[in-house]
């Protein structure tokens, strides 16, 4: 059975390694990533700085944020 995210999806630009990385830790749309830290999806194996980039530029366009320390 398909489970249904309802929300922003990940930015297509998000590399493939990434998103299998998100959607291991539960983050299928921008609004769950918003509940993550930049340090906590950091650390995600398959994040690194482009993605991260990426991520904050999304974040930042449907006015979220990475949930602060």
């Amino acid at each position: 059975m398909t489970e249904l995210h309802t929300g922003t999806p990940l930015p297509q630009k998000v590399s493939k390694p990434a998103v299998r990385a998100l959607h291991q830790h539960g983050i299928f749309t921008l609004e769950q990533l918003a509940t993550k830290s930049f340090k906590e999806v950091q650390a995600y194996h398959g994040v690194g700085p482009k993605v991260l980039r990426v991520l904050e530029e999304a974040l930042s366009a449907k006015g979220l944020s990475f949930l602060t320390d």
